[in-house]
């Protein structure tokens, strides 16, 4: 609030308002407004150069020149302006700086209250953000990090497209040896784990989740050692889905291992699918550990 009283403050003034009536439109004294309008006051750079923030601002100080907005119109102006903020957004990046702990959990833990949509959300960002964490805390992953890079999905439970699932954006990628990740999970953030995903749900509702690894013969013998027949599937672009659905319909059961041989231009793929996030991350652990195991034992 005193970033926005700043922001409106010197927006009114340079509208020729005076400081008596911005301070009447504000609620606050005269005083005040002077050391707003002088900006005695600090502001915060993640709020003040937000878009949201100026258009929210130029929106209010129009609607108080024109006549057309009044004090309680503002109020519900900064309110819904709030909303937004809150929801992982700058004032979830302030509260994780002043509570360390909260660090890479996101904003979906304490402000988006308690609707049944955003509760499945949130366990779903939850699981992936864990899942996530598994994989780049493994040594063993970085070996079957794809070049394309591996990214982690997990849909809602009543999921249509590929908004309905969360992944990291930017994936998960190998660098210097390691893996990491280059972002927090978002909704919306892979087409080719979402569409496996949603194929693989129409099979079986109960898995909701997948991850994507660089194919071997490795990977592939430990999930067999592993009791998984695993599926395999033309790996072009076009009609891919499709035919991975027909694939699939050949099974009695949805197997948890998943994978292409590649062609021009496209890497070999496995995918490891859950019914949780976490789930996928912990198979695909066990199963990358294990043919690593057996190649050293080979070698």
């Amino acid at each position: 609030m005193p970033t926005a009283r700043v922001l409106l403050a010197s927006e009114l003034d340079e509208r020729g308002f005076t400081q008596q009536e911005i301070a009447n439109r504000l609620g606050v004294t005269q005083a005040a407004i002077s050391n707003l309008v002088n900006e005695n006051v600090a502001i915060e750079p993640r709020f003040s150069e937000d878009e949201r923030m100026i258009a929210t601002v130029e929106r209010i100080a129009e609607g108080f020149d024109s006549g057309e907005m009044d004090e309680v119109d503002a109020l519900a102006e900064l309110l819904a302006l709030i909303r937004e903020f809150e929801d992982r957004g700058p004032i979830c990046a302030i509260h994780e700086e002043l509570m360390p702990e909260l660090e890479g959990l996101g904003c979906d833990l304490c402000v988006r209250g308690t609707d049944s949509q955003v509760l499945a959300e949130r366990d779903v960002l939850r699981s992936v953000r864990r899942a996530a964490r598994l994989l780049t805390g493994t040594d063993a992953v970085t070996e079957y990090v794809p070049n394309v890079g591996t990214n982690i999905g997990m849909a809602l439970p009543e999921a249509e497209g590929p908004t309905d699932l969360a992944a990291i954006p930017g994936r998960i990628y190998r660098i210097r040896g390691t893996v990491e990740r280059a972002a927090n999970p978002e909704f919306g953030a892979s087409e080719h784990v979402a569409g496996t995903v949603l194929v693989a749900k129409e099979a079986d509702d109960d898995l909701r989740a997948a991850l994507n690894l660089a194919t071997s013969d490795a990977l592939l013998d430990a999930a067999r050692d592993a009791g998984i027949d695993p599926l395999e599937f033309d790996a072009g672009y076009e009609g891919r889905e499709e035919h991975l659905r027909e694939r699939l319909a050949e099974r009695e059961s949805v197997p948890l291992v998943l994978y292409h041989r590649g062609e021009f231009g496209i890497e070999p793929v496995t995918y490891v699918l859950g019914e949780t996030a976490v789930d996928a991350a912990e198979l695909a652990i066990d199963l990358v550990e294990s043919a690593m195991d057996g190649r050293d034992r080979e070698s």
